[in-house]
């Protein structure tokens, strides 16, 4: 069985090299690399060729069109029978490949995916920030756990497809976010059943500091009603979480501040100031308590705990704000996707 691992690469040339050396050390050699470069200013060509001869490697470059066309770049001049879709920001454990070469062998599929996890050696924040984007108490566990509240749809920073299936469905379209669970839904509605490997899991370093992750998830909301919009049908309870949790925090905070306008603060009263603060701040410290418990848990550190509080609010209230504009802008304004976020798209 012949693998393609696509890579498409945009101003990363040192997660490139990272990626490539756990490349290097997959204990099943039968398969091809392509990065795909996408207009990048700062590429990885150096980085390729010392790569060229312990792997079988291939480096294309491109004008910019965003992560979904690159990855169509590649796959029409890959040679795998399944292709396989990495963002540049993993690291593969040795054992990736033959994950899933076991899994095809006792139990073929069109298409699969594989959870993510965060390595030792990344930051506080960047751990933090993974377990945002994995715990239950934060999406559900829909992003790769065995559990979740959701179907499995497989997500390009670790995806798994026939090339005769990819080909077929015309691969990734020209959204700029949200375009992985476009085209697992597509898969499934192709009638084809993606499964999840969950021994087939990647290390996922994400985003580096809560700025470019608030806008990361941002986009993930906005990208959410767009996917509503193509695939009536596919929004699930799970995915409005975010949205009423993000209403419920400004809710709770404007109560807090109308209580500490309206109640004179002074020593024969502060215990009412004291007690109304409280009781509408509660919900917000029980659930920070929850996740700083659940999560210096899960990494065995307190940093990391205390980290993950601003991850979740981060997490959940960027979403938050993300699908409430993209609402207001698709649903009430009535703007096609494009018109709606002309800069989030490529052309």
């Amino acid at each position: 069985m012949f693998f393609s691992f696509i890579i498409p690469v945009f101003n990363r040339p040192d997660e490139v090299e990272e990626l490539l050396e756990s490349l290097t050390k997959q204990s099943v050699k039968d398969f091809e690399v392509l990065i795909v470069e996408d207009g990048s200013s700062v590429t990885c060509e150096k980085v390729c060729k010392k790569y060229e001869g312990r792997l079988d490697l291939h480096y294309f470059k491109k004008a910019n069109s965003g992560p979904g066309q690159t990855r169509n770049y590649g796959a029409e001049r890959a040679r795998g029978e399944y292709l396989i879709i990495l963002d540049s920001d993993v690291v593969v454990p040795e054992g990736y490949l033959a994950a899933v070469s076991k899994e095809l062998e006792s139990n073929p599929t069109e298409a699969f995916g594989g959870p993510d996890a965060a390595h030792e050696s990344f930051t506080p924040t960047q751990k933090a920030i993974s377990y945002s984007m994995t715990s239950f108490f934060t999406t559900g566990g829909i992003r790769g756990g065995k559990k979740g509240l959701d179907k499995f749809y497989p997500r390009s920073f670790n995806m798994g497809v026939l090339r005769d299936v990819y080909l077929k469905l015309g691969g990734f379209t020209k959204m700029r976010f949200g375009e992985d669970i476009d085209f697992s839904y597509r898969i499934v509605e192709a009638g084809y059943r993606p499964r999840l490997f969950p021994d087939a899991w990647v290390w996922h370093k994400r985003r580096t500091d809560f700025r470019k992750f608030f806008r990361q998830v941002y986009n993930s909301g906005i990208a959410r009603i767009n996917l509503e919009k193509r695939h009536p049908g596919t929004m699930k309870l799970v995915h409005l979480l975010p949205t009423v949790f993000t209403i419920g925090v400004i809710v709770l905070v404007l109560l807090a501040a109308v209580a500490r306008a309206l109640i004179h603060y002074d020593a024969a009263n502060w215990h009412m100031w004291y007690m109304v603060c409280l009781a509408a701040l509660s919900p917000i410290l029980l659930y920070s308590l929850v996740i700083f418990i659940d999560s210096t848990r899960k990494n065995r550190s307190l940093k990391v705990g205390l980290l993950s509080i601003p991850a979740a609010f981060t997490q959940l209230m960027g979403y938050g704000f993300g699908f409430i504009e993209s609402w207001w802008k698709r649903c009430v304004l009535k703007k096609d996707e494009f018109q709606a976020f002309e800069k989030t798209f490529y052309k």
